[in-house]
């Protein structure tokens, strides 16, 4: 496709007339839809330092003589940090743009790739994983505001791609972890695991410093027209010139984003927005890093002992995954991204009780495809649509305190589901556990249902709303 082009007297002069300008695109040009998926290999890289720790987690367990507690505390390390880091790195990225951040990112998660698989003790895998939470926490608060700001208002559903990516990520891991398997790695397969994610982190890392380009939108928001203008024509070939900013536009040239301002996502009209955004993002990464997390581990028990057979059967459930995701946004476009996320809980607390109530008395053929249709309905539905519904609520200036404050709160929920779900399965057992587990899709059910905002369907561009927001003299 060939880039537009707008006759060059037409100026800009605000955010409103960027996001305004980018919404006329029905599709995204060439250039535009490379800057878009190489911001979308970020959540990649995050899901597949995700899953590497997952996919070896047994013989990691096995080699370094672990407890459950230690399984406990290394697997909740990434969402733990990433608490922390999802706010200040959407505070980052508010104050200084968004591609800083992301391209440090990848650097952060080189560097703890390769420090947890050359590691030989349960305290250095802990601080790899460290700063793996790092990297994941800033990239995610970053990346979903910087893809909603690249994408046009009619594109806007193919944000929840990212949970088909996240499922992409999983799998690919898993059958390099296959590979390397079978020719002959053995106990030390988590280190390869492991490592093989800093590989994806340089590559990335070097891409994103030669072709990613700054958000024209936040360019606007800091009074930095000429740049703006710059960045438009590089990404989407807008001939575009800079225009002088009304006198009511610039004090936003000197605004300043602190922590004081994140009280705005609190009060109307971002409150419900705020609520339902980061309730889904809880919910729907507590019942994933939980259940979905743990595949090769529910795999082992539904299918034997036998790795090879296991991590086969933790990749099929990640297809339903794949595929959910993909329809996620399909979903999300046809009847938005809070009835979707309702229907896909609806589904997954069914599932949960028939998959735990039943756990080793079902045949295994329903035993398997329980866990099948859990990972479609959560990947169709929630898995998405909290970061999406983020990312797509808050006007420019402070859409990364949204994405972080979402981020931190998914987060908090993926460090319950890490930490708590050894320690209760170790007491109750798999079965009990997950039977249990199916409140968690109940109350996102519920939290749809109260809160009926949906930014697909309100009509409403947050950069066009006035919202009193007292901008401090200096950040907090």
């Amino acid at each position: 496709m060939s880039s537009p082009t707008v006759a060059t007297s037409r100026s800009i002069a605000n955010v409103s007339q960027v996001t305004a300008l980018i919404n006329t695109l029905s599709k995204l040009p060439r250039k535009a839809n490379l800057l878009w998926y190489l911001v979308l290999g970020g959540l990649f890289l995050d899901a597949y330092s995700n899953a590497a720790l997952g996919a070896g987690l047994s013989p990691m367990t096995k080699e370094l003589t672990l407890s459950a507690t230690q399984v406990g505390v290394l697997t909740a390390t990434a969402p733990a940090i990433a608490i922390l880091f999802n706010p200040a790195g959407g505070w980052l990225a508010a104050r200084i743009g968004r591609v800083k951040p992301l391209i440090a990112a990848k650097a952060i998660a080189a560097l703890g790739a390769v420090l947890t698989a050359t590691a030989g003790s349960f305290e250095a895998v802990w601080f790899g994983r460290g700063l793996v939470g790092i990297a994941y926490g800033i990239d995610f608060a970053v990346a979903m505001a910087l893809l909603a700001e690249y994408t046009p208002a009619k594109l806007r559903g193919r944000l929840n791609l990212w949970q088909s990516v996240w499922y992409v990520a999983t799998t690919v891991n898993l059958a390099l972890t296959l590979l390397f398997y079978n020719l002959g790695v053995s106990v030390e397969i988590w280190r390869w695991s492991v490592g093989s994610a800093g590989v994806f982190a340089i590559a990335l890392l070097v891409l994103q410093v030669v072709f990613l380009a700054e958000s024209p939108s936040w360019l606007a928001t800091k009074g930095r027209l000429p740049e703006a203008a710059k960045s438009l024509r590089r990404i989407y070939g807008f001939q575009v010139t800079p225009g002088t900013a009304a006198d009511e536009d610039v004090p936003a040239q000197e605004r300043k984003i602190g922590f004081r301002q994140a009280g705005v996502l609190f009060r109307k009209p971002y409150l419900p927005r705020t609520f339902l955004s980061t309730a889904i993002s809880l919910t729907q990464s507590m019942q994933y890093f939980a259940v979905g997390w743990y595949l090769p581990v529910i795999s082992l028990a539904i299918f034997g002992q036998k790795f090879e057979t296991a991590t086969l059967g933790s990749m099929i459930f990640n297809v339903a995954g794949i595929v959910g995701g993909a329809l996620s946004a399909y979903f999300g476009r046809r009847i938005g991204l809070r009835v979707s996320s309702a229907i896909g809980y609806a589904f997954a607390f069914a599932i949960l009780l028939v998959m735990g109530l039943g756990f080793g008395k079902l045949p295994i053929a329903i035993g398997f495809l329980l866990p099948f249709l859990f990972i479609f309905f959560h990947s169709a539905g929630p898995g998405a649509n909290g970061k999406s519904i983020a990312a797509l609520s808050y006007r420019s200036d402070i859409r990364t305190l949204g994405t972080g404050v979402t981020g931190m709160l998914g987060s908090f929920g993926s460090v319950v589901g890490l930490y708590v779900f050894p320690q209760i399965k170790e007491a109750l057992g798999l079965g009990p556990t997950i039977a249990l587990l199916a409140v968690v899709p109940f109350l996102g059910l519920v939290s749809c249902l109260l809160v009926r905002w949906d930014p697909t369907r309100s009509g409403v561009d947050p950069d066009d709303e006035e919202i009193d927001i007292k901008f401090a003299g200096s950040a907090a």
